[in-house]
């Protein structure tokens, strides 16, 4: 198997144990990074034709991943509101 990459610990390795953090005391967060790694597994696989969509659907799911990846990282920084609530 592949290397999958935009794995969140990826993208933020500054910020790996926090996302650790965030996972189990943010129902909301956990919800959202596993929307994000759902995509990003969805997007791997389109990329190397394992299944194939229309360009369409492709680009529906790119912009949610990065729309996704938005929200989390914000919701990773110092002081982001309410970050163990939501």
């Amino acid at each position: 198997m592949s290397h999958t990459p935009h794995e969140l610990a990826d993208d933020f390795p500054q910020d790996i144990d926090r996302i650790r953090e965030m996972r189990r005391t943010s129902p909301h967060f956990a919800k959202l990074a596993d929307r994000y790694h759902e995509i990003n597994r969805t997007i791997h696989r389109m990329e190397e034709r394992i299944e194939p969509v229309a360009d369409k659907t492709e680009f529906a799911l790119r912009r949610e991943r990065m729309m996704l990846k938005d929200q989390l990282y914000a919701m990773l920084q110092p002081g982001s509101f309410n970050r163990t609530t939501h």
